[in-house]
């Protein structure tokens, strides 16, 4: 692409954000109804499900601990620092992947990534690390490093016929703008880091939604092709953004536009 079209993309993209301020992106009925869900969050339900399916198929927290080879004491820690590279699967893997292989040892069907079960089953899982600080060692091998380096990549590389990035509506440049009704957050370390609130209850899709879910459907907005949930390319992804979370206490199920 040459630069001149690069530069006019930039510019359209800047030009069709709004910096008048967060009152923008909610009426009074939606900033009514975040604050009700705010204390009665509807993904409770969804979570308390998750832990009925990780009993019933993965053996509750205990058969989650043994799998992963940690004490059921240690457990929310450890959970914490996912996604993280395991010697068993050979490769750096994000909970629900986890979820997945522990329901194969255990003779079930796997729930798809994208179902609503695994979603459920994933927020129960993830909320046991709840009051902890995300722990993340993009430093621990080769294998996190890679992925780190590979989430980076994907982030800030250019796609489709627009050239867009993850980071064209995450940079310094555009934070805060208004784009479809909603602001445009920092996902660094400096904003609000909001890895460690996923999965989350989205307002707008009335469900419960894992980060690289919503990963996809940024990507759809943007009329980017999407990467597969579970994909090294979307695992790395969470990899990226979960390290920019590091040191943030874990709250699951997080509550989102």
């Amino acid at each position: 692409m040459k630069v001149g079209i690069k530069i006019a993309l930039s510019v359209a993209l800047l030009s069709s954000l709004s910096f008048g301020g967060e009152q923008f992106a909610m009426n009074d009925a939606d900033r009514a109804m975040y604050a009700e869900m705010l204390e009665d969050n509807p993904a409770d339900i969804m979570v308390a499900n998750g832990g009925e399916l990780l009993e019933k198929y993965c053996g509750g927290d205990a058969g989650l601990a043994a799998f992963l080879k940690v004490s059921e004491d240690d457990l929310p820690a450890y959970i914490a620092g996912f996604p993280r590279y395991l010697k068993d699967f050979k490769q750096v893997v994000a909970l629900d992947q986890v979820l997945q292989a522990l329901m194969h040892k255990n003779a079930h069907k796997p729930f798809e990534l994208k179902s609503s079960d695994m979603f459920d089953m994933s927020a129960y899982a993830k909320s046991l690390a709840n009051g902890e600080k995300s722990n993340i060692d993009v430093n621990a091998n080769k294998h996190m490093k890679d992925a780190y380096a590979l989430g980076k990549l994907t982030f800030e590389q250019k796609r489709g016929g627009r050239g867009l990035s993850c980071l064209s509506c995450h940079s310094e440049d555009v934070i805060g703008g208004i784009l479809r009704t909603q602001p445009l957050p920092d996902l660094s370390s400096k904003g609000n880091a909001p890895a460690a609130t996923w999965p989350a209850y989205r307002m707008t899709k009335s469900s419960l939604r894992t980060l690289q879910r919503r990963f996809q459907g940024c990507m759809n907005n943007a009329l980017l092709k999407v990467i597969p949930l579970g994909s090294p390319e979307m695992v790395a992804l969470e990899v990226y953004l979960t390290d920019e979370a590091k040191g943030t206490e874990i709250a699951i199920p997080g509550l989102k536009r």
